[in-house]
């Protein structure tokens, strides 16, 4: 998710369909979408960054989930005028469908690197058995990329797994940790300190410096996770 920012100026919008745009210094706007953490949103934010990705003012476009951060070249003389440029744009964004590749990624649920399978079970309620057998039958969207390189959102987690991220952050996950965070799941990036839930853990690299393109996923991309062991 796109970490949270200052906002320079009060929001405008995010009620009634319209997206909530705020701006973050002087040359960064944030657009986000209303309502919930969906797929017909997120389609909407790649429709409306296709829309700009050609515009001569813009420097550079961040997709995040279900929100856009647009870098301008230079501060926008008319402050007004942008922001009624970009709620029509907005207004006009229609659900694009990107043809993604899909990846299926081996993962052995359970076992040392599962250290927040009983945590899952416990909040959802469910056992291990039914945690793993929800979780492997998903089928999941790219929504972004974000927060590690070659890191992926992943949308599509059954809404009886979803469990909050922890308060104390797990301080040596490795790379490759299939975890659950919030409504949300993904496989991890690098090997450091990390606030998802552990449930398995799949041999690969999300992203190659030396790979072309570095990272596996992108959005759009569709997912599957195939049990190859259970450990329990």
């Amino acid at each position: 998710m796109t970490m949270l920012l200052h906002e320079k100026r009060p929001a405008a919008g995010g009620l009634d369909g319209q997206a909530k745009i705020s701006t973050i210094g002087s040359r960064a706007w944030l657009i986000e979408a209303p309502g919930a953490f969906d797929l017909p949103a997120q389609r909407r934010i790649w429709s409306l960054a296709a829309s700009l990705q050609d515009d001569k003012a813009v420097e550079s476009l961040i997709p995040g989930v279900t929100n856009l951060l647009i870098i301008f070249r230079q501060t926008p003389a008319d402050y007004d005028g942008t922001l009624i440029k970009l709620k029509k744009l907005w207004e006009q964004a229609r659900a694009v469908h990107p043809v993604g590749k899909i990846i299926e990624i081996p993962v052995v649920y359970g076992g040392e690197h599962a250290s927040d399978l009983l945590t899952v079970c416990q909040h959802t309620g469910l056992s291990a058995q039914e945690v793993i057998r929800r979780h492997a039958q998903g089928n999941y969207t790219v929504f972004a990329l974000g927060s590690a390189p070659g890191f992926g959102y992943l949308h599509g987690l059954d809404a009886s797994l979803a469990t909050p991220r922890k308060k104390v952050p797990s301080l040596h996950m490795l790379k490759g940790t299939v975890t659950i965070g919030g409504a949300q799941t993904g496989v991890s990036a690098l090997t450091g300190p990390n606030g998802w839930n552990a449930i398995g853990f799949a041999e690969l690299n999300v992203f190659d410096p030396d790979a072309h393109p570095p990272a596996l996923m992108a959005p759009g991309d569709s997912i599957r996770f195939l049990p190859v062991r259970i450990e329990l």
